[in-house]
């Protein structure tokens, strides 16, 4: 058969070719399936021993491993601090953290403490009531306040522990308290239930 009619075998490409997809008709599909193919062929699993050393992080901050990495994935930094609101602690009685979120937060290990407090209960009443479970507590923004102060507020008790916004989670339990987290530009935020786990104190 004459040369050049384009019938014959295929040739392989050339030195230099990256293996991509050819430029002729049906292109898009040879795209789909070249990348299809490249992403099979990397990792898509974490080494062990960073595995390891995740699961054991998460367990350190009070929180399961999927939320931890979700959290970590999104901020693209570790956590160093968590920041409650008197609501996720269920001050509700007295300046006293309750027995059961107590011996959660005694649980946590290298990660600071934050509380936000709102009136009647004082920042530094707060703080003297729970010495081993809270490094830092101040005022909670309230809705009657603008946004400048919630921002203040909320990032004022951070910096208060040389903390940045994007290593800390904010936990709350109440529609506001979703808003800290942009204020404060917080890596994430998380419900009472779901840190604390559905205990016998959030009934």
């Amino acid at each position: 058969m004459a040369a050049g009619t384009g019938s014959g075998p295929e040739q392989a490409p050339g030195l230099g070719h990256n293996g991509g997809p050819s430029m002729e008709p049906g292109r898009l599909w040879r795209t789909h399936a070249w990348r299809s193919a490249q992403k099979k062929l990397m990792p898509n699993t974490i080494p062990k021993l960073v595995l390891h050393m995740r699961l054991k992080r998460a367990a350190e901050l009070g929180m399961d491993y999927k939320t931890y990495a979700k959290v970590r994935q999104t901020s693209g930094q570790d956590v160093l601090g968590l920041l409650f609101s008197a609501n996720a602690l269920r001050l509700f009685g007295g300046p006293a953290i309750p027995a059961t979120e107590a011996a959660v937060l005694g649980q946590l290990d290298g990660a600071g403490r934050l509380a936000l407090v709102y009136r009647p209960l004082r920042s530094a009443q707060v703080q003297a009531a729970n010495p081993a479970t809270l490094d830092a507590v101040g005022p909670a923004p309230v809705f009657t306040e603008g946004w400048g102060a919630m921002r203040d507020k909320v990032q004022g008790v951070m910096r208060e522990r040389g903390l940045s916004g994007a290593s800390v989670v904010v936990i709350g339990d109440a529609p506001l308290e979703r808003e800290w987290t942009t204020a404060g530009r917080a890596a994430a935020y998380l419900s009472a239930a779901e840190y604390f786990g559905g205990n016998a104190t959030r009934a």
